[in-house]
């Protein structure tokens, strides 16, 4: 039986039910490293400030900003704001088309106002990407900007740079799937991630998928490394020339080897969101370019759209 590929920063902000971050015992982390295998691992952690036997919090917390600025480089160096917008942008035109067409009146305009058309990246850490379209307004001036993330000292930045940016988004501590933050209106919200999937474990994608049905969102679109060991030795390479802090160099080669197959990714979403029509947007591994190291698995619900736009 095969052990689990653990990445260093998720062990770091465990959170309760309610969101509340917990106290992190250095000993357990140090035995969840060693039972996996991962002596590297195993020595980073070690150096690492506790008291009373638990990490520093101020230290983690720091080191976890560090780490998502050289997260936010990569971001930048593969497009990812401009490689969203473009693949999202079709999908907010349909559910603009929707609100003019009327089948009553035959295209007319509604009388009442619809509610605003938002985008939700999960996991956003810095929300580099959700700056990014708002900075742009790549998505329209009309579509509401949301991030949200499970580690409040990653949401009290992206915040803090919004509002140093004057940038018109928010982002929200919490799990927008788990419960509904940012997706309050679900028929007219769009979901996405970048480099969330490989965090889950493979019996636990169905349910990942299952939550977007159960919100009824119009879409979705999650970013994931397409696993192969050419993604594996590039992610070596990339993160020993770009990245300084080593737990990123770790992470990041540990989150290629953990990254799902476009099989495993496809049969989850169809059994917990079979309502939805769903593609995996990937190129051949021997012709690949440098952007499609990380590529999209999409889904849309029939009927998020004017009918017109939507065949």
């Amino acid at each position: 039986m095969s052990v689990a590929r653990l990445e260093i920063t998720d062990l770091l902000w465990p959170v309760n039910s309610d969101g509340e971050r917990l106290p992190v015992a250095k000993a357990e982390v140090l035995t969840a490293l060693t039972a996996a295998g991962q002596r590297r691992a195993v020595r980073i952690v070690s150096r690492m400030p506790a008291a009373n036997g638990l990490l520093d919090a101020g230290y983690v917390d720091a080191l976890g900003l560090r780490v998502h600025c050289e997260l936010q480089r990569l971001s930048e160096e593969l497009q990812m704001g401009r490689r969203v917008a473009a693949l999202l942008g079709p999908t907010i035109d349909d559910l603009r088309a929707a609100d003019r067409w009327d089948p009553a009146t035959e295209g007319a305009k509604p009388t009442t106002a619809p509610p605003p058309i938002r985008v939700v990246d999960i996991g956003c850490g810095l929300g580099y990407v959700v700056r990014w379209l708002a900075a742009t307004a790549a998505l329209g001036d009309d579509v509401e900007l949301v991030g949200v993330d499970l580690n409040p000292a990653l949401i009290g930045q992206a915040s803090k740079l919004a509002e140093r940016e004057a940038l018109d988004c928010r982002f929200v501590p919490g799990d927008a799937l788990e419960l509904g933050v940012g997706v309050e209106d679900g028929p007219r919200t769009v979901v996405m991630s970048t480099g969330l999937l490989h965090h889950l474990p493979e019996p636990g994608l169905a349910e990942f998928f299952a939550a977007h049905e159960r919100l009824e969102v119009a879409a979705f679109a999650h970013w994931d490394i397409s696993p192969c060991v050419f993604a594996t030795l590039g992610a070596w390479a990339l993160h020993q020339i770009r990245m300084r802090e080593p737990v990123s160099r770790h992470d990041g080669v540990m989150s290629a080897r953990r990254a799902h197959p476009a099989s495993v990714l496809q049969a989850a979403a169809y059994a917990g969101a079979p309502g939805y029509a769903i593609r995996i947007i990937e190129e051949a591994h021997w012709r690949s370019g440098a952007l499609d190291v990380l590529r999209p698995i999409v889904g849309r619900r029939p009927g998020s759209g004017a009918p017109e736009r939507a065949a």
